[in-house]
């Protein structure tokens, strides 16, 4: 016995070790102009220095145990390493948003793990920048932003849904999520302004809900009869006319109602406009980046994380350098519900201004 162990400890100061290898790590924030960093990510140096303060609290390690320092900053500290690991994470994630790409192969360009990549999450807690606005001024700027686009008086936003693909599963709720194209997904329901800001957000529906069932469901109704000075919201024929909800007519009769269907069609424009820069902006939501390759829970937290980001790109009016224009999926059918006499009476009146 003795002798199995002495030729055991022979072999093992035979066997060659392994290096540690520590990856390199390029500062790309200092190596990159904002053109090159906006080709790459999306947003500029200052709006991506302000996504890592941001969201560093919460991704800090509380200590440096079991968190190896690479060579090449050795020199500088722990406190530095954490700062860059944090400027690695933030720029991954944005990389993988913008991209579409594996995150294991994001991880692979900027040095770092697969289970460092993603701080979806993160970023989706601490952005807090999609909110109804409630005071009566901006929600008169808002009517006005609108109006000025073909005379639509008193809308507060545009409502639509649009499909987001996710990988197919298995199991009892796998039929749930095929949509009437034949494809797995969520239906995301959002408002937006003229500004092509979004305002509420529903990420949580499985792609065969219908828009009605998610309206109903959520809390833009709530929200809407209680505005301040009123206002409606514009929607496509999938959704119910009511009195907060102004919808199309199927099938106009006179001047005046194809006129109002005109005004209708153009100022949800700026809807299918939002949805279009949202989805060239971050290809991993947009079909040719693919489908998103997790549960359809992440999936929800991964879109949420890209929408909160793209009010923020609003915000800092960040440019869409290409990717062209990307037209939204429509997949509801024409909803025949027999509507409110209130909102049908306020829509004839409407109609009667045109």
């Amino acid at each position: 016995m003795a002798a199995l162990v002495v030729i055991e400890a022979v072999r093992d100061a035979e066997r060659p070790r392994i290096e540690r290898i520590f990856r390199e790590r390029t500062e790309v924030l200092d190596s990159s102009n904002d053109f090159e960093l906006i080709s790459k990510y999306w947003f500029p140096r200052n709006s991506i220095i302000e996504l890592i303060e941001l969201i560093k609290n919460d991704v800090a390690r509380p200590t440096s145990r079991c968190c190896a320092l690479p060579v090449h900053i050795q020199n500088v500290g722990v406190f530095f390493h954490f700062l860059l690991l944090h400027v690695f994470q933030v720029l991954a994630t944005l990389r993988f948003l913008a991209k579409g790409n594996f995150q294991s192969e994001t991880g692979d360009i900027h040095g770092i793990s697969q289970s460092s990549v993603n701080v979806c999450l993160t970023l989706c807690r601490r952005l807090d920048n999609i909110n109804f606005p409630e005071g009566a001024a901006d929600l008169r700027s808002i009517k006005g932003a609108f109006y000025n686009i073909c005379g639509f008086p008193n809308v507060v936003g545009a409502l639509d849904g649009t499909l987001i693909s996710i990988q197919g599963m298995a199991g009892d709720d796998e039929k749930i999520y095929v949509c009437r194209k034949g494809y797995h997904s969520l239906n995301i329901q959002g408002v937006e302004d003229a500004n092509m800001r979004f305002l509420n957000i529903n990420c949580k529906f499985p792609g065969s809900t219908h828009d009605a069932f998610i309206l109903a469901s959520s809390g833009v109704s709530n929200i809407m009869e209680n505005l301040p000075e009123g206002g409606w919201l514009v929607g496509d024929s999938g959704y119910p006319l009511k009195t907060w909800l102004m919808t199309r007519l199927t099938n106009p009769q006179t001047q005046q109602e194809t006129r109002y269907n005109n005004a209708h069609c153009k100022t949800r424009t700026a809807f299918e406009r939002s949805f279009g820069v949202l989805k060239s902006r971050f290809r991993c939501i947009h079909k040719t980046g693919g489908a998103l390759a997790y549960s359809p829970l992440k999936c929800a937290k991964i879109i949420e994380t890209a929408f909160r980001l793209h009010s923020k790109a609003i915000e800092d009016r960040i440019p869409v350098l290409h990717g062209g224009e990307v037209v939204n999926r429509c997949h509801n059918d024409i909803l025949r519900e027999h509507a409110q006499g209130n909102a049908q009476n306020i829509r004839a009146r409407l109609i009667y201004r045109f």
